[in-house]
């Protein structure tokens, strides 16, 4: 059931893909990831087409981070097909002109968010280019202006794991699906699903995303899905 309240922004659904120990990478450099690395591990490689199959039935809004669209090439690739999709990036640096430009070529709309005043985004002239600047970064009042100006109902969150613990920190979540990958991956500074602040004492609990189980589905091949509502 989805939430009635959507407090003026998009309602928000965290996608995912990780590893049993909770990893989103494999290891902790940007040389070592989970798209490439996954499909050469045998045992892991022969179920990873679920998670991309499910990918495909996720929001028509997707946000993602610069370093992420950096380390997956965009930077260098040739222009793509324009994809239904509409992405939203939060970028300070990671992203140059050629990236800017694949992710236009790609998106419905591509709407930027940054705190980069020299972004080269703003040397580049798309219509479906539009660019929140913010001098510090609001999760919370890019979302309401996602929603207010650009018409964004529903999208799906698909960041590393330093932006995601702000999602959680500003309670910024409403649903978790994460596909369960059957690997051990292991690493103090392997990134994982939820990183960032550390709490400190027990007058932080409050900020503990508690959530309640709609779905635990058994994939093939020893994959999990699993879907949750945040309560609070």
């Amino acid at each position: 059931m989805e939430k009635a309240d959507k407090r003026n922004r998009p309602v928000t659904t965290l996608f995912m893909l990780m590893s049993v120990d909770g990893k989103i990478s494999t290891g902790a450099t940007d040389d070592l990831d989970v798209d490439k690395d996954f499909p050469q591990i045998a045992g892991v490689r022969e179920g990873l087409h679920q998670y991309y199959e499910i990918e495909q039935t996720t929001d028509l809004w997707t946000l993602n981070s610069g370093r992420v669209q950096a380390k997956i090439g965009v930077n260098t690739k040739e222009m793509p097909h324009r994809t239904p999709v509409s992405f939203v990036i939060i970028d300070n640096r990671h992203l140059n002109e050629n990236g800017i430009r694949y992710l236009c070529a790609l998106s419905k709309k591509f709407v930027l968010v940054t705190s980069n005043a020299e972004h080269p985004a703003f040397n580049i002239r798309e219509e479906n280019l539009a660019i929140i600047y913010q001098k510090e970064l609001s999760l919370e009042n890019a979302l309401v202006k996602l929603r207010s100006e650009h018409g964004c109902e529903r999208i799906t969150i698909q960041t590393g794991g330093t932006l995601n613990g702000l999602f959680l920190r500003e309670k910024l979540f409403d649903y978790i699906d994460i596909v369960v990958a059957p690997v051990l991956i292991g690493g103090k500074d392997t990134s994982t699903l939820i990183d960032g602040k550390s709490l400190l004492s027990q007058r932080d609990l409050s900020e503990l995303g508690v959530l309640k189980l709609q779905q635990c589905v058994i994939l093939e091949n020893s994959y999990v899905r699993l879907r949750y509502e945040v309560i609070h």
